[in-house]
């Protein structure tokens, strides 16, 4: 990679340089990290140890808990670290560790939301040919193929954003390394550059979207169906807490990478990639997970309760 650039290591802005701020935004920050890798790593462990949650949902949840945790790692302690010691230098080879594997994650949390989707039309829609449509063995290999696609994809959009040629300014004005505020660095030709990070992302967000949005539909169809209306309403309410947390996620990336680069607007682009860098994936184990009854017995049981939560 270094006998296309120049540049041996970036300068990130970060979010502020306010000093009043920086022990705040530290403080804030880690309590946020923290609660990540508790709740993230929390659910992935339980999942594991209570054989009750030992079904397709639940294991396509403990992916997600896990990709959660591996895309905030892959961000926040740096910004951590900026905010705490004031070294805001990474290193070219860094910058391009940590672009992949976020990029890597982040579409890795694409498609498990749609297979998740996939799987929540299966059991409701078609509740006696759960068993047999969602096998063990379909749920590993649709896990295995949304790794591969994701990290293919990951290698192909940081091969085509580091093969650029970087000899001008260094200072990447965001707090991570992520494409188009790279891309404004470059003193190469961006535009292939930019269609293959367009089409890579455009698959991936239409793709996953198309799966959510027909599922439920199907799923809010058979919803309507229910004569119960305390049953209808619990139904709704879970969808839409589903359906925000992917509305806020997708809402984000589209924002960010569904335009052109002369178009971004710094300030507005660090705002919505926290969102989606930091604070969703602390929201996802309590979106997904802590408010599902099973889990909060699966947690009481863990905790040496006896009796189940009612509510």
């Amino acid at each position: 990679m270094e006998n296309h650039s120049e540049v041996h290591e970036f300068i990130l802005v970060g979010l502020t340089d306010a000093p009043e701020l920086q022990i705040p935004l530290f403080i804030i920050f880690t309590i946020i990290y923290l609660i990540t890798l508790l709740g993230n790593l929390g659910m992935v462990v339980l999942i594991s140890w209570d054989t009750h949650l030992h079904n397709p949902m639940y294991f396509f949840l403990s992916n997600l808990s896990l990709v959660d945790f591996g895309y905030s790692s892959a961000i926040t302690p740096k910004v951590i670290a900026g905010f705490l010691t004031g070294d805001k230098v990474i290193s070219y080879n860094g910058c391009a560790v940590q672009m992949f594997f976020f990029m890597a994650f982040a579409s890795v949390d694409c498609f498990l939301l749609a297979v998740m989707a996939y799987d929540r039309h299966a059991a409701v829609c078609k509740p006696l040919h759960y068993s047999t449509t969602m096998t063990l063995s379909v749920c590993i290999r649709l896990a295995i193929g949304v790794y591969i696609c994701s990290f293919l994809q990951s290698s192909i959009n940081i091969g085509c954003t580091f093969h650029l040629s970087f000899c001008g300014s260094n200072v990447i004005h965001h707090f991570f390394c992520d494409i188009p505020p790279l891309l404004v660095l470059s003193c190469s030709d961006i535009h292939i550059t930019e269609m293959v990070v367009f089409i890579l992302a455009g698959f991936n967000v239409s793709f996953t979207l198309l799966i959510i949005v027909t599922s439920y539909v199907f799923i809010f169809i058979a919803i309507l169906r229910i004569h119960s209306s305390e049953g209808r309403h619990k139904a709704f309410s879970t969808c839409a807490s589903h359906l925000t947390t992917v509305s806020i996620f997708y809402g984000t990336i589209i924002f960010m990478y569904f335009q052109p680069s002369s178009s971004h607007s710094m300030d507005t682009d660090k705002m919505a990639s926290v969102f989606y860098t930091i604070i969703i994936p602390m929201l996802n184990p309590l979106v997904y997970s802590l408010r599902n009854k099973e889990v909060k017995n699966a947690f009481r049981k863990a905790a040496g309760k006896k009796y189940p939560l009612d509510i």
